[in-house]
């Protein structure tokens, strides 16, 4: 008898494991996710306001009159390709200046992040926002893409440019997770 009834609570359980994450996780085949991505350049890049790994709230609109590059990566898991992307991208004075800013944004929590940059100063260079509900890398469409090791999940490793009046003006998914700043101040360029 009580393994009839375990038997069954587990069998219960699984069902409502499956049904949730089916609801609480957007389907990769989800049309209007990927055709986000494919439809940004030209367009304004959506706002977002989302706190920094040190405490501060950074915003998009906040940013308007710079040229703007926003690296989604998977964030902490994904050591050392990501961080080390991060790091690049922070200490780079090209791509943080008074005319153009870099922002990582990664789907990690706060206290993940002062540990990091303590094991890896270099990091802490870089703007750091915690988009903890991935809010903000499903409105740019990047949960489903090819460097997305954790399809639905975390982002990959995409890089969006934004002119100084909020419009996309290039996209770039690096499933080989290198560092690709030549790459971005080449296309900063042509703005």
């Amino acid at each position: 008898m009580k393994f009839r009834i375990t038997l069954t609570l587990l069998i219960l359980s699984f069902i409502g494991l499956v049904i949730y994450s089916r609801v609480a996780t957007p389907s990769t085949t989800n049309s209007s996710v990927k055709n986000s991505y494919a439809n940004l350049i030209g367009k304004p890049a959506p706002n977002f306001e989302l706190p920094s790994y040190n405490g501060t709230t950074v915003t998009l609109s906040s940013l308007l009159g710079k040229k703007v590059v926003l690296f989604f990566n998977e964030g902490i898991v994904c050591y050392p390709a990501c961080w080390n992307q991060i790091a690049a991208l922070g200490t780079d004075k090209d791509l943080n200046n008074d005319q153009v800013v870099s922002v990582s944004i990664v789907p990690d929590q706060q206290g993940e992040w002062a540990t990091a940059v303590k094991r890896q100063p270099d990091l802490g260079k870089e703007t750091i926002l915690l988009d903890s509900d991935i809010a903000t890398s499903r409105s740019y469409g990047m949960m489903t893409l090819a460097s997305s090791m954790h399809k639905g999940a975390k982002p990959g490793h995409t890089y969006v440019i934004i002119d100084e009046k909020g419009i996309v003006k290039y996209t770039y998914d690096d499933p080989t997770m290198g560092i690709q700043n030549d790459r971005i101040k080449k296309e900063i360029s042509k703005l």
